[in-house]
């Protein structure tokens, strides 16, 4: 089940998405990531380390009484984790080697003159690395280039228009409601299918909505803040956008209580629920799959793993008796929070302060180029390899007019 599901109980957008959905709320904003918000301190890492270097390592410390303190509590006391990290060790040391050369890719590519008959993937990633980067574009466009898609949220009339929408969001990568997508039959690994699975939270994990200690009631008062703050930004006045988001983290809430915890989503077995179109109607009589799927272009869905069958039957009931209007102030506010990291520097900000300062506890936002980085790889990895093998090749240091850009 680990490829369906990531640590904090929900199914990854990466994951879960249909080939014919791959775009994302990155093209809707037209890829923007938005302003640092602090000085740039890259973490030190070497570049060659010793496949096994014993300065890692604490001898005082007896092995049997403590193996892992042994064996890496030299590295433990002299490393500090990086501000713009939230937990730091090899893995991510690994991670910023390989920033470190895809920024060097985007960069050749984006200043590159290249003939994109000849070049496509140098012109596309060069065209993506640039427009993140054009700082003044972003904060021109603010939430231009979601006005279409509010405009489809407001159009929504009645339930039926509410089921499409909800399908339409998931083909741009905006998972409301419940998380659908394709992947491999666990018990036939010689075929790939339908999967439907519980979501539709903002925050991390059921949990966080249901427990009742003082720091879970804490962060969700924090988190109810944090939406207000979003919704103000998009121009609402601040008392309605507070009324709004209590809405919300009402509406959520009901998903979360209705969601198995993450100890539950690791039982195989219990998460694997293969059905018909049929059956899975029979779970949700109150939307019609067949407009979903003729919605996401799928035009032959087979069978469907549903991986929590109860969670299905609660958002059924969920989509017939809550309003209209709290539909859509929740459709609205999953757009905004899927889109906000490529959005102007307000949003960036805010979306930076709640989800990695305030879950997570990081001290600093990374660089813009860093973050435009990872958004081109994410979006379009596979034209970043390609560039990277033109650029290996010396394609991209030539132009138009070099006869060796041409080859």
């Amino acid at each position: 089940m680990d490829r369906f599901y990531n640590d904090n109980g929900q199914a990854p957008r990466s994951t879960v998405s249909f080939p014919m959905i791959k775009s994302t709320p990155l093209l809707i904003a037209c890829f923007f990531c938005a302003s640092s918000l602090g000085a740039e301190s890259p973490p030190k890492i070497d570049k060659n380390p010793p496949p096994l270097d014993p300065k890692n390592m604490d001898t005082s410390v007896k092995p049997q009484d403590d193996f892992f303190m042994y064996a890496n509590g030299g590295w433990i006391k002299r490393t500090e984790i990086p501000p713009e990290y939230s937990r730091w060790g090899s893995f991510n040391q690994l991670i910023e080697q390989n920033n470190d050369a895809l920024h060097a890719i985007a960069e050749k590519a984006a200043n590159a003159h290249v003939d994109p008959k000849t070049a496509p993937e140098v012109q596309k990633v060069g065209d993506y690395y640039a427009s993140g980067m054009n700082e003044k574009a972003v904060a021109a466009a603010g939430t231009k280039p979601l006005e279409d898609e509010f405009k489809r949220i407001d159009a929504i009339k009645d339930r039926g228009d509410l089921l499409k929408e909800i399908a339409h969001l998931h083909t741009i990568g905006v998972g409301v409601v419940f998380n659908f997508g394709s992947g491999q039959d666990d018990k036939d690994s010689t075929r790939e299918i339908a999967q439907a699975a519980q979501g539709g939270l903002g925050m991390p994990d059921r949990d966080y909505y249901t427990k009742t200690d003082d720091a879970s009631k804490k962060l969700r008062d924090q988190y109810v803040d944090h939406v207000t703050k979003m919704l103000t930004l998009l121009g609402e006045p601040a008392g309605q956008a507070a009324d709004e988001a209590k809405k919300i983290l009402t509406l959520e809430t009901s998903l979360a209580q209705a969601s198995r915890t993450r100890v539950e989503l690791r039982d195989p077995q219990k998460n694997y629920n293969k059905m018909k179109q049929s059956e899975v109607q029979a779970l949700t009589p109150d939307w019609n799959w067949t407009d979903y799927f003729k919605e996401i272009n799928l035009i032959e869905p087979g069978d469907i793993n549903v991986h929590q069958p109860e969670f299905f039957k609660a958002a059924n009931a969920l989509f017939a008796n809550t309003s209209l209007d709290d539909w859509k102030t929740y459709l609205r506010w999953h757009l905004i929070n899927a889109a906000a990291p490529e959005l102007s520097s307000d949003f960036v900000n805010e979306d930076f302060n709640f989800k990695e300062g305030v879950l997570r506890g990081t001290q600093q936002i990374k660089p813009r180029w860093k973050r435009v980085v990872i958004s081109t790889d994410q979006a379009i990895g596979e034209a970043t390899e390609r560039a990277g093998e033109k650029d290996a090749a010396g394609i991209t240091a030539g132009s138009h007019d070099d006869p060796a850009a041409m080859s």
